[in-house]
């Protein structure tokens, strides 16, 4: 029989918010109440970190020349931009929902910014911040739309995206906006080299080691994961769904700024036509990094390490003098081997949990 209160007795309190990281922490947490992400990421992505070594090695091998220091320098720069993107991707994709509009935030915030420089007289150090902040209100933008008219993501940024690249080129009248002052500390710093590596990938690093923390150890990350584990049980919980979609989208045009600012701070002008494809590649850096379309987990260091397999497949198909051609019918091979690694070592690793 079942156990009943006694007459008079108050029903139990709903869940309060105060509880709402308890769907993102898992089941299988430790008694210290750490996150099991937390403590085992490394391990968690450890599968991608072996696809990327193997592949340096192997191109390697079989060209020497790839191994060269400033060649794996250039390609580390090279993902950065991806890299950045994918950052911001991971915490859309972790909140099931999708980005396509980031390619167009990228150009239209390089095109922003060389114009303050150039037309209205904007020290670069001033026009950066504010292109970054413009990325952030795209997304802010994408955030309001997808969820109070209520259109999913994906349509919702495919038409943004348009929108934006739009812009860019109306703004730029469809030309590069150059003439910018190559020696200005922006430029010879964060578009230069700092310590023998590009500013680039010190700004990847940094970025993709605070947006760790932010994404596993903080309160803005566990609701991001608790709404894409399950969105209704959030939302009885407490958690403010419809904010936290909105922020979640804001951080993610957000870095799509910061990939932007950094792309101008290298080439030092403003071309509205770059950007061609960078959402699919960023979505693609996520989710070979570990980051699942279904939403509710989600891999910082995983997609910032997606970015760099990309590049380096990019690199070795120049490398093995691969038809122009035949490059994205590659890229897209190498990308599905990848995953489908990646997916076999994170099964086998769960059967051996399983196991014990």
């Amino acid at each position: 029989m079942t156990d009943r209160p006694a007459t008079g007795t108050p029903p139990p309190p709903p869940p309060s918010a105060e509880s709402e990281v308890a769907p993102a922490l898992g089941a299988d947490a430790g008694k210290s109440g750490a996150p099991r992400r937390g403590r085992t990421w490394l391990r968690d992505e450890a599968g991608v970190l072996v696809v990327l070594v193997a592949l340096v090695v192997v191109v390697g091998a079989f060209r020497p020349d790839f191994l060269i220091t400033g060649n794996l320098t250039e390609i580390a720069r090279q993902s950065s931009y991806i890299g950045i993107l994918a950052i911001g991707m991971v915490f859309a994709l972790a909140m099931r929902e999708v980005d396509l509009s980031v390619g167009g935030t990228y150009a239209l915030t390089i095109v922003v910014g060389a114009l303050l420089i150039r037309d209205a007289g904007f020290s670069p150090w001033l026009a950066a911040p504010i292109a970054v902040g413009i990325g952030g209100l795209l997304g802010f933008l994408n955030g309001l739309f997808t969820t109070y008219v209520r259109v999913p993501s994906f349509i919702a940024t495919l038409g943004t995206l348009s929108l934006y690249k739009g812009l860019a080129l109306a703004l730029s009248n469809g030309q590069q906006v150059g003439g910018l002052d190559q020696k200005h500390p922006l430029f010879q710093v964060v578009g230069g080299t700092i310590l023998g590596l590009p500013g680039a990938v010190w700004v990847l690093v940094l970025s993709a080691a605070l947006m760790t923390v932010v994404f596993t150890r903080t309160r803005f990350g566990a609701r991001i994961r608790a709404v894409g584990s399950n969105p209704d049980a959030a939302a009885f919980t407490g958690i403010p769904v419809n904010r936290v979609r909105i922020a979640a989208l804001t951080v993610t045009g957000l870095f799509a700024g910061v990939s932007g600012v950094l792309a101008l701070s290298f080439f030092v002008a403003g071309d509205p036509t770059v950007g061609q494809g960078y959402e699919l590649m960023a979505i693609a850096a996520a989710i070979i990094g570990g980051t699942p379309l279904r939403g509710g987990t989600g891999s910082v260091p995983g997609a910032v390490l997606g970015s760099l397999i990309l590049s380096v497949v990019a690199a070795s198909l120049v490398f093995f003098s691969v038809p122009i051609n035949w490059t994205t019918f590659a890229t897209g091979g190498v990308i599905l081997l990848a995953v489908a690694l990646d997916s076999g070592l994170r099964r086998a690793r769960a059967a051996r949990r399983r196991a014990t």
